[in-house]
């Protein structure tokens, strides 16, 4: 096995064994995790760096469709400035405002980090999705969430009845 793999696969032992047990943390697929925390999401992914490094990269979509104003971007950076972990970014494509945050993965990566790092970054974004819509506008992305599981329920409602025909329940409508 390639050093490379090695760290990678001891940092993602240490992220799920860490975390697991929160109900606030959901696996996505190898390598890449969610943790919710009131309406933000911070999204950790490992990632290979140098030839026996891994990298664990910890962001938070804050807001989408945010007008980024120089008022704005100078009062996130005086926050960059005071913050413990992580910073403010903004992100042009989807007008997003992202909070971000890494740790070095492998042997040297800790169970006290992780949480502490998990912690500080979802409780940060959870407070800072909320100002920064009420200031530059915007939709926090547990918004755009909710708007987008709505859409699908919504359209999966307005479908025909005959697109219907298949689903497990037609069979009993069918006989009654």
């Amino acid at each position: 096995m390639s050093k490379e793999g090695t760290a990678v696969k001891v940092t993602v032992a240490r992220i799920e064994e860490t975390l697991a047990g929160s109900p606030a943390f959901t696996r996505v697929e190898p390598c890449f995790y969610v943790v919710r925390q009131g309406t933000a999401y911070v999204y950790i992914h490992v990632l290979p760096w140098e030839p026996d490094r891994a990298l664990v990269r910890l962001v938070a979509q804050l807001a989408r469709g945010v007008e980024m104003t120089p008022d704005l971007a100078i009062k996130l950076l005086r926050l960059n400035a005071r913050l413990r972990f992580g910073a403010f970014g903004y992100v042009a494509q989807g007008a997003c405002v992202v909070f971000a945050h890494t740790l070095l993965g492998g042997e040297t990566l800790d169970a006290a980090e992780i949480t502490t790092a998990v912690r500080d970054l979802s409780m940060l974004a959870d407070d800072f999705d909320d100002m920064i819509v009420e200031e530059a506008g915007g939709k926090r992305m547990q918004d755009l969430i909710d708007a987008s599981a709505a859409a699908a329920l919504f359209s999966e409602l307005d479908a025909p009845v005959s697109s219907l025909a298949g689903s497990p329940g037609s069979r009993a409508r069918d006989k009654g």
